[in-house]
């Protein structure tokens, strides 16, 4: 009896000398990495550097070098907070989703492996294996290291990491054998590698390469350079906080000049000399102190319009709406390692999908019999009478694989796929003849045959295999009955040549009444056809669906398979990736003789790649980016890891490797395409809810920016301090962005095409609906606070009533100091209203403004809140928030006001519509 394995002496030395089996983990970020990377946002930039000159400028009010204006301590930690809020709430969702990415991968990883030790068989840790041990394989097995066979033989899948579905065998080294093989050779008969399957047989392979010096574990070690290029999200909101900035500073600086201006000029009746010199004890002086107190009020102005400018709620809102989707689409099948990896997929412009187990179910199954007459059959229960017998009695007697289990949990177990897809065709069936396997000829792969003799009720010889071996020695077939007919296989043939066509192999099924030879077929050209299998990887129903939904999203699909050019042109023909003549489908050698110009030329119209080497993938990939496409790539295997981490987003699909995994940003954890166009879906929800809150958000600030750019040059004080603006950004914006967040994902949203990737984040249509919503908000505040702050020209008196006030509109009060108590009271009433009615004019571009909102029952909510709680503030801000109370008058006022908006933008949306339906 042959002995292998180690015992515990030999393992520890082995260990010693080379180590164990386990792999050096990739570097994963820590909380406190993942929140360094956030503060680098470019709008979280910006607000640091308000918060730096607030905090700057509220430190010189306290030591009193300002005497007036400076900031008051509570409006720099306003900012604080923002950035606080928006840094955490994002680094905490994507912290947690990475942790429950990495519980997966802790859990595939605890793989048990029946390892030979002190000369028996005992279950050992993956991680734990050594050089020199001995490892039991069986049909089903992962290959824990790289080694060889030293015992049996077996048929291995290794397509995780040479990406070719066809079976390789491997034998046991002969004696005296030695390995010159130096290079990694996966079809080196004798060596077997990490991450390999076994399909079936039974070996014993000796380890010579274990962690992360095996080929599994260098694929893994290159994965762990980090050169990820920026997102299309950050890419969009880059331009548009440059452009803010721009805005912001250009506002501030206009403001600050036009103060001066004001100061040293209008308000010195045109002559600036009146401001620049004082008369001090009879002596004329330069005016240093006031020049100097005149510029730091225009820098506070100026400081103000920048922080008005900031949309503060924007980078908290992408986090709140990331967090929510990552949430919902676990649900459905994603898992979203990397935040960033949800509104990538949104922006797809091309996908490299695989086939097998993608598109395909990833097993091959029995789609039908065809029978003598070429009568089809789609299932077995069809058949019936004696042929479903004779089918019955040939497809159970002859196999190496076997049914296990009771009614709903029966299943096929042992033997290769074919095998198990041909005896499940009859999983369920009881053969009713009764009968003795006495002879039989495993299949041959030479031979392509197999052969099973019974005795009892029939005795025959059934004989399955290729129909090439087999067709040709029929004369007769069976019919319904059972009975023979004369056979003439041209019709059949013709059926069989259709079938492949389709990508479906068939298999023959005949029986003899001669007994098998010792090792060969009974001779005789004089067998009967019992009929032929259909066999094939069947195309997943919903990837059919999922597919046309993507390609009608604008996002162009190519299938990579490993597969020969025709099997793979007949499964994308019928997954509806090939629909036009001018469809280009390539194998990988046709591909190599291709320059990268040329790839680039025709990248449009590829739809296959057959027989594709990983390294093609990889080159797809980075030629597609270089035409500045979003690239997507699906993958399950080591070798599709390099791909996937290069990719824009890579999908790994959840029954693949760790290592796919780790070079993934969105794990598909039901394998199916389908899981795919739902990551696009919600990637494109997400950033429509992006869209709208910024126009939700910027019409507000702009109007803002306008309103404080205003009053100062008109002689009106300014209604609204940096703490109501951050009120504004940071209370109301942070529950609007749980309104928006919970827009929910609309199937036109996959009528839409693919952003481009430098493409604007604000589209035309944005910016109309902005600068109208904003321009009207601007036109209401002007009349407010002109008509509420200056008294009648025929009053003269500087304590005369003011329009308003005259009108009943508003009452005169002086509370607190404050000339104009109750008018900034109604006034920001009013701007929050007015924020708040735009909200349903932001969140959907149809003229019925409660278009899918039963789908965001949230969106109510929340600005239901808000309402009450500046009525609440209305009353109780006091000082900070301007809150002196309303009466019905001035309440009414300030809600016509403020729902005016309403209408104005439905006619704006008209008058967009009709342009838009003109051009079409």
């Amino acid at each position: 009896m042959k002995k292998f394995g180690l015992t515990d002496k030999e393992v520890a030395e082995s260990k010693a000398k080379y180590g164990d089996n386990s792999m050096t983990e990739q570097a994963h970020e820590s909380f406190w990495d993942k929140l360094k990377g956030n503060l680098g946002d470019p709008m979280i930039k910006i607000l640091i550097v308000a918060l730096l000159i607030n905090v700057v400028l509220a430190v010189l009010g306290i030591t009193g070098v300002i005497k007036e204006g400076a900031p008051e301590w509570y409006e720099p930690l306003g900012i604080f907070i923002a950035i606080c809020l928006a840094t955490l709430v994002s680094t905490f969702s994507e912290y947690r989703n990475e942790n429950a990415f990495q519980k997966l991968q802790e859990e595939a990883s605890r793989i048990m492996v029946k390892t030979y030790r002190n000369g028996v068989v005992t279950e050992v840790a993956i991680n734990d294996i050594v050089v020199g041990d001995a490892i039991l394989l069986q049909s089903g097995d992962k290959i824990p290291a790289d080694g060889i066979i030293i015992d049996g033989d077996l048929k291995v899948d290794q397509s995780v990491l040479n990406g070719e579905s066809r079976e390789a065998k491997k034998l046991a080294i002969p004696d005296g054998w030695t390995d010159t093989d130096e290079n990694t050779n996966f079809d080196n008969e004798h060596k077997v590698f990490r991450g390999a399957v076994v399909c079936s047989g039974n070996a014993v392979m000796e380890v010579t390469v274990v962690g992360d010096k095996s080929v599994y574990g260098k694929i893994a070690s290159e994965l762990q350079t980090d050169d990820d290029r920026d997102t299309p999200l950050k890419v969009k909101l880059s331009k548009l906080a440059n452009g803010i900035s721009k805005f912001g500073y250009i506002g501030g600086i206009a403001i600050a000049i036009a103060m001066l201006a004001k100061t040293m000029l209008i308000d010195t009746g045109g002559n600036p000399m009146n401001f620049l010199q004082v008369t001090v004890d009879g002596v004329t002086q330069f005016n240093t102190f006031g020049l100097i107190e005149a510029v730091i009020q225009a820098i506070m102005l100026a400081v103000i319009i920048i922080v008005m400018a900031v949309p503060e709620g924007l980078p908290l809102m992408i986090a709140i709406v990331s967090a929510q989707n990552m949430g919902k689409m676990l649900k459905d099948n994603v898992l979203v390692r990397k935040v960033a990896g949800i509104e990538t997929a949104g922006s797809l412009n091309i996908l490299f999908s695989d086939k097998t187990g993608t598109i395909t179910k990833g097993k091959l199954e029995a789609i039908n019999f065809i029978d003598g007459g070429v009568n089809e059959y789609k299932t077995f229960n069809d058949v019936g009478g004696k042929l479903g017998d004779l089918l019955c009695l040939s497809i159970h007697k002859n196999t190496l694989s076997m049914i296990s289990g009771e009614g709903s949990d029966r299943r096929v177990l042992g033997g290769n796929a074919t095998e198990r897809a041909i005896l499940g065709f009859a999983m369920n069936a009881q053969c009713k003849a009764d009968v003795i396997a006495v002879g039989n000829i495993p299949f041959n792969s030479t031979n392509k045959y197999s052969a099973t003799q019974v005795d009892g009720e029939y005795e025959l010889s059934l004989i399955k295999g290729a129909p090439e071996k087999i067709l040709q020695r029929c004369s007769h077939y069976y019919d319904k009955d059972g009975k023979k007919q004369p056979f003439d296989m041209k019709a059949l043939n013709a059926k069989i040549d259709e079938l492949a066509n389709r990508a479906i192999r068939v298999l023959a099924l005949a029986t003899s009444e001669d007994a098998l030879g010792e090792d060969s077929l009974p001779d005789g050209n004089n067998w009967t056809l019992v009929g032929c299998l259909g066999i094939r990887d069947e195309v997943r129903p919903e990837s059919v669906t999922a597919i046309k939904e993507v390609k009608g999203a604008g996002v162009q699909v190519v299938m990579i398979t490993g597969d020969r050019k025709e099997t793979a042109v007949a499964i994308a023909k019928e997954a509806g990736l090939i629909d036009s003549d001018s469809n280009i489908m390539l194998t990988s050698d046709e591909l190599a003789k291709l320059s990268d110009d040329e790839i680039k030329s025709k990248l449009r119209d590829i739809r296959v790649i057959a027989r594709a080497l990983p390294s093609d993938k990889s080159r797809l990939v980075r030629l597609a980016q270089e035409l500045d496409l979003v690239a997507g790539m699906t993958g399950d295997g080591v070798n599709d890891s390099p791909a996937l981490k290069k990719a824009d987003v890579g999908f790994a699909m959840g029954g693949g490797t760790e290592v796919a995994k780790e070079a993934s940003d969105i794990v598909i954890l039901d394998d199916n395409f389908n899981s795919i166009d739902r990551a696009i879906l919600y990637g494109r929800t997400i950033f429509n809810s992006i869209r709208k809150f910024i126009i939700f958000q910027l019409t507000i600030n702009v109007a803002a920016v306008l309103i404080s750019f205003i009053c100062p040059l008109i002689n009106v004080e300014s209604p609204l301090n940096v703490i109501q603006i951050l009120w504004v950004n940071l209370v109301m914006d942070t529950l609007a962005a749980l309104a928006f967040g919970g827009e929910p994902p609309l199937e036109r949203f996959m009528k839409e095409k693919p952003k481009r990737r430098n493409e604007p984040i604000i589209s035309k249509y944005m910016m109309s609906e902005i600068i109208i919503g904003a321009g009207w908000t601007f036109i209401l505040s002007c009349a407010m606070l002109v008509l509420g702050s200056f008294p009648k020209p025929a009053d003269g008196a500087s304590d005369a009533l003011s329009f308003l006030e005259q009108w009943g509109w508003l009452r005169s009060s002086v509370i607190e100091g404050e000339a104009h108590a109750i008018l900034h009271t109604a006034y920001f009433a009013f701007f929050i209203f007015i924020a708040v009615f735009n909200a349903f004019n932001a969140r959907t571009d149809r003229m019925n403004l409660f278009d899918n909102l039963g789908k965001n029952k949230g969106f109510l909510t929340v600005f239901g809140v808000i309402a009450i709680v500046q009525i609440l503030m209305t009353y109780l801000g006091r000082g900070i928030l301007a809150g002196w109370g309303l009466n019905l008058t001035e309440w009414l006022v300030v809600l016509i006001a403020a729902i005016s908006i309403i209408p104005i933008d439905l006619i704006r949306k008209a008058v967009a519509n009709s342009a838009s339906n003109s051009k079409s």
